[in-house]
């Protein structure tokens, strides 16, 4: 079954140029040698190898023969081709002579084709003649139908005038059209010359043309056939517009004539012209207010001819609503920053704010029933932009602000006047003195702020801002009045002759004023009251009850004077006299209500306090004996006793009252071992921390009988344990100047410590 030495020479050149050839020939060989082990491994199969080998052979001769017949077919059809592309050769090289041929024969007839140019040229000649000839009628015809087209427009025949107009324009741009093509310049020139007259035809028809559509919001209303003949005509010539632009070979002169951009314009200009390029009206707040409302009205009524009347007589492409519409807009736009420039009054400056924020968009003006929905207001951009409103706004503020100071300055000055007066101020039903002021000011502020608020949350704040500021400022000038008014009192008690009862209402009027400011803030939830203003009205408050306290002084001095004295230390009725004073202006004092009552009770109390302490250390006297010191004491239990139930009489509590200080300086004076003093004197300066060492001394001078050792102690106790005054602390010794050292003032004739 192995190969011959032949089969192995023939096969080692396929072998070289197919090495995968040879692979599977010998993984054949493998494989068929691996098959013929496993069948014939055992003896008793080696029987059917006859059989196999049969059938093998006859298997090989069936394939050889099937390779034989095919081998044989595919040589019948290489022959079959190359027969065929045999032929094919033998008829290109006749084709190829046929066309050698034909060219020999096209050289030869050359000539005869330069002559058949010539009768080409001729023919299109011929052909152009005979084209001039059939248009020479209408070329000798121009000039009549030049007249003809004149009595048209005379007769406002306007579209048989265009009709005419365009026939003549389309002979005049075929002769151009021809004579470009032949590059004859000279000879357009002529032809222009010779159609001279279509270029003003053009211009009577146009001024026809834009004087009906500047009156075409009065000719849709009475005869709109003028109008849409307008129309129809603007739309011939934009369609000969496109159509030249699109072939782009030859454009005649004249094009494009651009005339629905010109029917925009002059509509646009009509509008603007009729509304807004009038002479300048009064800018102030009557003349500007009729100005705006004729505007208003103008202005709705002619966009509803636009929408009813104007709209069907045009292409829906024209939008002419929305034209109109953005016209009016951009031309209020630019009037009202016209009229910004002029100098507005309040009145004028909140009519335009008004009118260009609320009043445009409504349903008074372009959110008008009949405009809708056609009339998109949301698709406009604000009148006015949002820098022009915030300077609009300001100025408007500081036109206001000019217009409140003025008023305040104006009631201010009538509230002086008031106080000079012979009556007493006018009262509430509860009997408290007061006057207009309050009202007057309050109604004013928050007039203006409710006003603003019909305006923008943004104008509101700003004028809120404004009115605290002014009424700061009022305030600050109202307590230079209540000072000048003090000084001229003090010049002459009697004037003003209702001095205390006017100085009552200015406290009460304060108050009101305290407590209505809160309510101009725009949000309601917002009840604070700025810190500046708040210092304001506490300086008046204060002011005035400085002036009260000033006038209590004035009448208590006289009897304090008398402090300390013989005829004090006797029983005389000095304290009495004080009550009665006191009492007399608690009276008055109860015309103001219950806060300011109070307050100018525990002032007054204060006052009368802090006098009867500076009385005795300012002229302190000295106790020569203890029944000189218990007779000191009983006095100033006595005073102190009655000015305090005076007070509690009126409605001051104990723990409120600086009278105290006179029981704990009683203590101090009626102790009777002067060794103890250091623990009393601390527990003085603990209770009473603005007492100074001046003080105690003082104090320890009345005693008597202070030897130098114990006023050292007490004085060096005091340095080692000094006080600082807690918060809400009312002072009462650190007002009480006390003098040099002097003589002192004995009880009795005697020899003085």
């Amino acid at each position: 079954m192995g190969m011959s030495a032949e089969d192995e020479r023939a096969a080692s050149p396929r072998d070289e140029e197919w090495p995968e050839a040879e692979k599977a020939e010998k993984l054949a060989r493998g494989a068929a040698l691996k098959w013929a082990s496993g069948v014939f491994y055992r003896p008793e199969k080696l029987e059917g190898l006859g059989h196999y080998r049969r059938r093998e052979t006859q298997r090989n001769s069936s394939i050889q023969s099937r390779l034989k017949s095919t081998v044989q077919s595919y040589l019948e059809g290489v022959s079959a081709g190359l027969e065929q592309l045999r032929s094919a050769a033998q008829e290109v090289q006749s084709v190829c002579q046929d066309l050698g041929a034909a060219r020999w024969a096209l050289l030869d007839s050359a000539d005869q084709f330069q002559g058949l140019q010539q009768m080409r040229k001729l023919m299109e000649e011929h052909v152009q003649l005979a084209s001039v000839v059939q248009v020479l009628p209408q070329i000798f015809s121009v000039h009549e139908v030049f007249s003809h087209i004149l009595q048209l427009l005379h007769g406002q025949q306007l579209l048989e005038a265009h009709v005419e107009l365009m026939m003549v324009e389309q002979l005049r741009d075929d002769i151009l059209s021809q004579l470009h093509l032949r590059g004859l310049s000279s000879a357009q020139a002529t032809v222009l010359s010779y159609f001279s007259g279509l270029q003003d035809l053009n211009e009577s028809l146009a001024k026809q043309l834009w004087d009906i559509v500047g009156s075409s919001l009065r000719l849709v209303r009475e005869d709109p056939v003028l109008f849409v003949t307008a129309v129809r005509i603007i739309e011939r010539e934009e369609k000969i517009d496109d159509s030249l632009l699109l072939e782009a070979t030859f454009l005649p002169p004249g094009r494009p004539k651009g005339w629905r951009q010109k029917f925009y314009q002059v509509l646009q200009d009509t509008i603007t012209g009729a509304r807004f390029h009038a002479p300048r009206m009064d800018a102030e707040g009557p003349g500007l207010a009729k100005h705006l409302a004729a505007l208003q009205k103008d202005i709705v009524s002619e966009l509803c001819v636009v929408k009813d009347l104007m709209v069907p007589c045009v292409p829906a492409r024209y939008n002419i609503l929305s034209v109109c519409t953005a016209t009016y807009h951009q031309a209020l736009t630019s009037h009202l920053q016209e009229i910004l420039r002029e100098d507005l009054d309040k009145q004028g400056l909140f009519l335009l704010l008004e009118w260009a924020l609320h009043v445009y968009h409504s349903p008074e003006m372009l959110g008008h029933p009949d405009l809708l929905p056609e009339v998109d207001v949301s698709a406009l951009d604000p009148l006015m932009s949002s820098e022009l409103v915030d300077q609009t706004e300001r100025r408007y503020v500081m036109k206001v602000k000019a217009s409140v100071f003025e008023w305040m300055q104006r009631t201010l000055e009538v509230e002086f006047k008031e106080w000079f007066r012979e009556e007493e101020p006018e009262t509430d039903h509860q009997g408290f003195f007061q006057s207009a002021l309050p009202a007057i000011v309050m109604q004013m502020l928050n007039e203006n702020i409710q006003v603003a608020s019909l305006i923008t949350d943004s104008l509101q704040q700003k004028i809120y801002n404004m009115a605290l500021e002014e009424l700061e400022a009022f305030l600050g000038r109202l307590r230079e009045a209540l000072v000048q008014c003090g000084k001229e009192h003090q010049q002459d008690r009697a004037v003003p002759k209702h001095y205390i009862s006017h100085l009552l209402a200015v406290l009460n009027n304060n108050l009101a004023l305290s407590n209505s400011v809160s309510s101009l803030h725009p949000d309601t939830t917002c009840r604070e009251v700025p810190a500046s203003l708040q210092g304001a009205l506490d300086r008046i408050q204060k002011k005035a009850t400085q002036l009260l306290l000033e006038e209590l002084l004035l009448d208590l001095q006289p009897l304090c004077l008398q402090l300390p004295s013989r005829k004090w230390l006797s029983g005389s009725q000095l304290v009495g006299s004080m009550c009665e004073v006191i009492d007399k202006y608690a009276k008055d004092f109860s015309r103001v209500r219950k806060p300011l009552f109070m307050l100018l009770l525990a002032e007054s109390e204060l006052l009368v306090a802090n006098q009867y302490l500076r009385a005795l250390l300012q002229r302190k006297m000295v106790c020569k004996s203890r029944e000189e010191r218990g007779q000191l004491c009983h006095r100033l239990l006595q005073d102190a006793t009655q000015l305090r139930e005076l007070f509690c009489g009126l409605g001051l509590e104990r723990s409120q009252q600086s009278l105290e200080a006179v029981f704990a300086l009683r203590e101090l004076i009626c102790l009777k071992d002067p060794a103890l003093l250091s623990l009393e004197v601390l527990g003085f300066a603990t209770k009473y921390p603005d007492v100074s060492d001046e003080h105690i001394s003082t104090l320890l001078d009345i005693r008597g009988d202070v030897s130098k050792e114990v006023r050292h102690v007490v004085l060096e106790m005091m340095a080692q344990h000094p006080q600082d005054l807690p918060e809400g602390y009312r002072p009462i010794f650190s007002t009480i100047l006390v003098p040099v050292q002097e003589l002192p003032f004995c009880l009795r004739k005697g020899k003085c410590a």
